[in-house]
């Protein structure tokens, strides 16, 4: 009777659950979503260095992503923003640390005088401008942390490592994957092309920008779609541009919908990052790009620090061809809804799973995340495609055993 019992029960709960979706996850090509290493593992260490990289592919990472600028002497290398420090944005001072300043630019003297003021995407910025340095010169910097006061455990890390170039981003890459026996990509940002192609007279290797870093990665895994690379930017006329001289994949960054790109500013075009997004402007993108790497925000809207309603963002991509790569899952409290913060303290990590798992329950083919080894479990907990259908599929079983267990009692 117990048995029968829990069998009934057991059928019940099925019949009244959510229908499962049994072609796989809910991602465009079934298949679980890529957890993407944000500047490497940049929640615990100082970001774009190889040490972080390192630890994102320890993590589990499937990609590892490196923001590139340029040097004076034309060389990629991995920075978020194309200056080493600041000391001042629109005329007002700011104290260090700041978001510009990542490096300990402000203990060589020998570099004292290449301090200058100059126009970043329409803010006016006085610091150190990695083109203004050559890669040799670049090589005597160390990386240190930009958010110290959220993430106090990677300050001990601070002067260790160089600023690493794309090359030793990509051999890092090929190196690890040998060694781990899987495949890890990589997906560089080309930060502020606009900047870069205005001032091209700066360095003494005017090369376009776009070029630049496609011939490295051509040189390294050919021109093909089927290359682990993603190539990223939240611009949009030279993606259109890449798309002609390159197979490799293009993801088109976006951030929040009333703002432009930095390359319709300047053309005069009105359109925002909202028309971008919406069925039409997603068609668009699908004429030169592989996918796109929205904010959050527009996935599940954030008001007041509390989650909202998710957005038909992710279902309308797939429907126009497109991934989705989400940016950026960050564990601390600092960076989490209320409710899923954790204490008070805003350095201290909060439930970043379940705030994370409402996002991947939506479809994203991939996430940035700063805590790659927290994002690996939050895709492992996504149920496993065909879940149900293997419990329903041990349905006759456990109906054997009851019809068993009753004739061994009638016995």
């Amino acid at each position: 009777m117990r048995m029968r019992c829990s069998i009934l029960l057991f059928i019940v709960a099925l019949w009244i659950a959510p229908q499962p979706t049994f072609g796989g996850y809910l991602t465009l090509s079934g298949q679980r979503p890529l957890v993407l290493g944000h500047r490497g593992a940049s929640g615990y260490r100082p970001e774009h260095t190889l040490a972080a990289y390192q630890l994102a592919i320890d993590q589990g990472a499937d990609y590892i992503e490196p923001d590139l600028v340029l040097t004076k002497d034309g060389v990629p290398i991995a920075r978020h923003e194309p200056l080493f420090g600041a000391t001042a944005v629109n005329g007002v001072p700011v104290s260090t640390p700041n978001e510009f300043t990542t490096t300990n630019i402000f203990d060589h003297p020998e570099f004292a005088s290449r301090l200058r003021t100059r126009n970043l995407d329409g803010t006016n910025i006085t610091g150190f401008w990695a083109d203004d340095f050559t890669l040799a010169e670049v090589k005597t910097l160390r990386a240190r942390e930009r958010i110290p006061n959220i993430r106090p455990g990677n300050v001990p890390y601070n002067d260790l490592f160089e600023i690493p170039t794309l090359q030793e981003v990509i051999d890092l890459a090929k190196a690890q994957s040998i060694i781990q026996g899987r495949t890890i990509g990589i997906y560089p940002e080309t930060k502020h092309p606009t900047f870069f192609q205005q001032n091209a007279s700066n360095r003494t290797h005017p090369g376009r920008f776009e070029d630049i870093v496609t011939g490295i990665l051509h040189a390294n895994y050919g021109n093909a779609a089927a290359a682990p690379v993603f190539l990223q930017s939240f611009e949009v006329s030279n993606l259109q541009y890449l798309a002609n001289q390159t197979d490799i994949r293009l993801v088109q960054l976006i951030s929040g919908a009333s703002s432009r790109p930095y390359d319709f500013v300047v053309a005069g075009d009105t359109r925002t990052y909202g028309d971008l997004v919406n069925p039409a402007g997603l068609d668009v993108i699908n004429d030169y790009a592989f996918g796109i790497g929205p904010t959050r925000d527009l996935i599940i809207p954030r008001t007041g620090n509390v989650l909202g309603s998710p957005t038909s963002l992710v279902q309308d991509a797939h429907a126009a061809g497109l991934e989705v790569h989400a940016y950026t899952f960050r564990a601390e409290n600092n960076f989490l809804t209320t409710a899923y913060r954790i204490g008070t303290t805003l350095s201290d990590f909060g439930n970043y799973h379940d705030e994370t798992l409402q996002y991947l329950q939506l479809g994203l083919d991939g996430f940035f995340t700063d805590q790659p080894d927290r994002g690996v479990l939050v895709v492992q907990a996504i149920p496993e495609p065909g879940t149900v259908v293997m419990v329903l599929a041990g349905l006759p079983a456990l109906l054997w055993a009851y019809r068993r267990n009753r004739t061994l009692a009638v016995r």
